[in-house]
């Protein structure tokens, strides 16, 4: 085959590995799911680790099916308010990632909205507090 490129989706339910060809045009998908954890009411957590492995395991599966050799880039997207803190020393996740849904810092956004800050906050980042 000629070059490819990965695309890597990390959505909020699983992990999506889109291969393209030199044209744009897919070749082949691959997917898997990821464990979602509600600790408490409201909550919304996934575990790092996993969905690193999850990752892992689905551009293994590409490498089986297409050469390493000729993957020219690799483009990622994620859940872009999902966050996550990692140890810089083991590489390992501190907690488990809190998902965009979670609703935990409710309390602390209407704080925020109640001060007036959502204009600034919109400016900077082109997201509404929630």
């Amino acid at each position: 085959m000629n070059p490819y490129i990965l695309s890597i989706d990390a959505g909020t339910t699983g992990i999506t590995i889109v291969v393209l060809d030199d044209q744009a045009k897919i070749c082949k998908k691959y997917y898997r799911e990821f464990t979602q954890h509600y600790p408490k009411p409201g909550w919304v957590e996934h575990d790092g680790e996993e969905i690193w492995q999850v990752t892992y395991k689905l551009i293994q599966s590409v490498f089986s099916d297409y050469k390493k050799q000729d993957c020219a880039g690799i483009g990622i997207t994620n859940q872009r308010e999902t966050t996550i803190i990692w140890n810089r020393d083991t590489n390992k996740p501190i907690y488990h990632a809190i998902v965009w849904q979670c609703r935990r810092t409710q309390a602390i956004c209407q704080q925020l909205k109640d001060e007036d800050h959502e204009p600034e906050f919109k400016r900077r980042t082109g997201l509404v507090i929630d």
